[in-house]
């Protein structure tokens, strides 16, 4: 069973130890959730991912997904809605 250190603040990190020895890494304000080995590297994950979350970052354009062997037109998945794009 995962164990959680917290404290009652609304701001900071709550550090969860998961049975498999990773250690996760969630923001209390927004609820976003990465993981590490250590809490050193779930705090790097979980920085990248609330950067991701405030949308920084790059774009995946259909280059990129070619750079990658990947098809652009044969991905599988549904076309995006227009709200989305």
């Amino acid at each position: 069973m995962a164990s959680t250190t917290r404290d009652n603040r609304a701001d900071g990190v709550e550090f969860i130890h998961e049975d498999d020895g990773r250690i996760t890494a969630r923001d209390l304000e927004t609820g976003v959730a990465s993981y590490g080995e250590t809490k050193a590297e779930a705090l790097v994950m979980l920085a990248e991912a609330l950067s991701l979350y405030a949308g920084e970052g790059e774009r995946v354009i259909d280059e990129t997904l070619r750079e990658l062997g990947l098809d652009p037109e044969n991905t599988g998945y549904e076309p995006l809605p227009e709200f989305m794009q």
